[in-house]
């Protein structure tokens, strides 16, 4: 068979590398869209928890496509018979058209999964990675194959979430890459194409989002309360520290020292002391019981007794001013970059991020 003919199938069979969240996430996403599933864990007991959350997924979106009440049971049987296990990364890569790792985010981990799947597998097979921010050139060179080594960025829930980064990595042929973005539109999901850069697209232009709030807090410029009501104000889905509790303050910690670290180190993306000092005392968001605002039950109760204040000089439109205009900044910055295209930049802060419109397309509405 070869290489076009590969990738060009309407049905594929896909190996994916990790039964975690985002695998059995993507599984399922890739079920839907009818192709084979070649399911692979180091863990056996996650591969049968995998199996079961994969169904709870497949009938919660049986009952979204509105059908029959009698045919639920038969689509999602239909389904899940698409869905194998397999005990050995051998067995992933000798088999599979394309291969998604979604491991743990440990770029010593993904090299060696990569080269056991680069010796497994024949010369057509695709390998993906789909982590968030890890150098798909740092991860491709464990194989024989970077020309055929590409980063599939799927966004958490996978099945929800509608935009995946296709990120080429500078060896990527662009023949993988077209296939690539072809499965992903496949698999009823949006793809945007991002170079092999820093924070790919939404990691990278969204940083200042949070980084830029925790400034103001820094500078006593405004409140928490303050910062978050004025960005919801605007539009944004929640404010910027309602956004750190959610996804857990030492994971946007994370991110924001790989990004930074990735670019140089630049003064405007310096991670926040407030963010190390919390993540040091455990307090890391709504997981815990305790960041910037506190919960019980997992419901939000109130702003963390360290943050509330008075409210401060600073008004709504123009904590709102400052942290679109560091926004637009960066998206500026990465386009200059080559990052990505303009329109791919808006695409992916608005799928990606929850913008109602990309900085791109928010600066040429302003008046002028």
């Amino acid at each position: 068979m070869t290489s076009s003919s590969a990738e060009l199938r309407v049905s594929q069979l896909i190996g994916i590398v990790g039964a975690g969240t985002m695998g059995v996430g993507i599984a399922q996403v890739g079920l839907e869209a009818g192709d084979e599933i070649l399911l692979h864990d180091v863990d056996e007991a996650a591969i049968e928890r995998a199996s079961d959350r994969i169904r709870d997924g497949l009938v919660r979106r049986a009952a979204r496509l509105d059908l029959d009440p009698d045919t639920i049971d038969d689509w999602v049987e239909g389904r899940l018979a698409g869905l194998r296990s397999a005990t050995t990364l051998d067995q992933v890569g000798g088999e599979s058209d394309v291969v998604i790792e979604a491991a743990l985010e440990s770029l010593e981990l993904k090299r060696t999964i990569f080269a056991a799947l680069d010796a497994a597998a024949p010369p057509t097979t695709i390998l993906a990675t789909n982590t968030s921010a890890l150098s798909i050139a740092s991860i491709a060179a464990a194989t024989t194959r970077p020309e055929r080594v590409i980063g599939l960025h799927f966004f958490n829930p996978a099945p929800v979430m509608a935009l995946v980064e296709v990120v080429a990595g500078p060896a990527t042929d662009s023949d993988v890459v077209d296939a690539a973005v072809a499965l992903v539109a496949r698999w009823g999901k949006t793809p945007v194409r991002s170079a092999d850069a820093p924070g790919f697209i939404v990691n990278r232009v969204n940083r200042p989002f949070t980084i830029e709030a925790l400034r103001m807090l820094e500078a006593n410029d405004a409140t928490v309360e303050e910062i978050d009501e004025a960005l919801r104000a605007a539009g944004f889905p929640m404010g910027p520290f309602e956004l750190m509790d959610l996804s857990g303050i030492d994971v946007n910690l994370a991110a924001a020292r790989g990004v930074w670290d990735g670019l140089g180190r630049p003064d405007r993306l310096l991670p926040s002391h407030i963010q190390e000092r919390l993540v040091e005392e455990e307090h890391l968001g709504r997981k815990s019981g305790h960041g910037f605002y506190r919960y019980e039950n997992g419901r939000r109760v109130a702003v963390a007794d360290e943050f509330a204040g008075s409210a401060l000089a600073t008004s709504p439109d123009a904590i709102r001013d400052r942290i679109v205009a560091a926004i637009e900044a960066e998206a500026k910055r990465a386009l200059d970059e080559g990052v990505a295209s303009g329109a791919d930049i808006d695409l992916a802060l608005r799928l990606g991020a929850g913008h109602q419109q990309g900085p791109f397309e928010r600066a040429s509405a302003r008046p002028r």
